[in-house]
């Protein structure tokens, strides 16, 4: 008993490495996923399994989209692809479950397509449910102003679906939407009437598609639908208002231009006048002294000085007279 005891502590340990061991095995070559592998149909082998493991590709992973795809019916799924996908980025998931789905609805599309719509960023899965079933997709509130003036703010539903062959390099629903709103912009604009708009919105719609909105986009509309159409202002009349208001502004601005160069011309004038009836002051105070000048000269004789204020008060006296009175009359009259 006592010997067999001592072996205890390394039957221990040998039984520890064996199930490490063991462990190592299975791991490195998946010998149930095999199993599940070639029931299923998948013709796969464990030294494959195990290469799996060493390029670090999940083999469960691997073959779970093979059974998956040889289910299905599809023969152009390949280990190989499947692999070079993984280690690319791409979700081998979704390809596959889009190739499935794409098969049961009679859709074209093939393993390289359906890789390079999944590596460009887009999710190829949800691409071929859209393009199964159409999405509607719901427009911001459009703003459009008729040619009588009057504001339009019209909301439509642009029904689409995903067009596979253009989803590589296609554009997305932004576009979709920019399109769609600048064509109701210039349908409601070339409108003689918002009238005419509200009885037949349908003629959006027509023109609108018309148009090939969907050209070099991810998707093709089926259909434009109006949803609501409200009347908003009436901008012509806002701009009339406005340009009536501008007009104004610009003729007082002129008036009062005109005004300042009026009162600059009047003072330029009474400036003017000043100066003169300055120089006139400045020449009758020099006659005094001209006078003086020519009594000394005796160019100027005493008599011909007091003729010369008789003159001058006669001259008084008949201005005194002409100068009308507050009734209008002049003194002359009056006496």
């Amino acid at each position: 008993m006592g010997e067999l005891g001592n072996f205890g502590p390394l039957e221990t340990v040998i039984t520890a490495i064996i199930a490490i061991i063991v462990i190592i095995f299975f791991y490195y070559v998946p010998f149930m996923l095999w199993i599940n592998a070639v029931v299923s149909g998948v013709r796969v082998s464990l030294v494959q399994l195990f290469l799996m493991r060493i390029r670090k590709v999940p083999p469960t992973r691997i073959v779970n989209c093979l059974i998956e795809a040889h289910k299905a019916g599809l023969t152009d799924v390949k280990r190989d692809a499947l692999e070079a996908h993984f280690l690319a980025g791409g979700h081998i998931e979704r390809v596959v479950h889009a190739l499935v789905s794409a098969s049961k609805a009679n859709m074209q599309l093939s393993f390289q397509m359906a890789t390079a719509i999944d590596l460009a960023g887009r999710d190829v899965f949800e691409a071929v449910q859209m393009s199964v079933n159409p999405r509607v997709i719901d427009t911001p509130p459009v703003t459009a102003v008729a040619k009588d003036g009057i504001q339009l703010i019209a909301k439509a539903r642009v029904t689409v679906r995903a067009n596979i062959r253009q989803l590589v390099g296609g554009a997305g629903e932004d576009t979709i939407l920019a399109r769609v709103g600048e064509g109701i912009v210039s349908s409601i604009g070339s409108s003689d009437s918002h009238k005419m708009v509200l009885e037949n919105p349908d003629s959006i719609s027509k023109l609108v598609l018309s148009k090939g909105l969907d050209a070099g986009t991810a998707f093709e509309i089926l259909s434009i639908d109006i949803a609501d159409i409200d009347v908003g202002k009436n901008i012509g009349a806002q701009l009339q208002m406005d340009q009536a208001e501008a007009d104004k502004n610009i003729a007082q601005a002129k008036a009062e231009e005109r005004r300042a160069m009026a009162i600059a011309t009047e003072q330029e004038m009474k400036a003017k006048a000043q100066e003169a009836k300055a120089k006139v002051i400045e020449a009758e105070a020099l006659v005094p002294q001209a006078m003086a000048e020519a009594f000394r000269n005796g160019n100027l004789g005493i008599m011909d000085y007091y003729r010369m204020q008789n003159i001058q008060a006669d001259t008084t006296m008949r201005e005194a007279i002409g100068k009308p009175t507050n009734n209008g009359r002049s003194n002359a009259a009056k006496g």
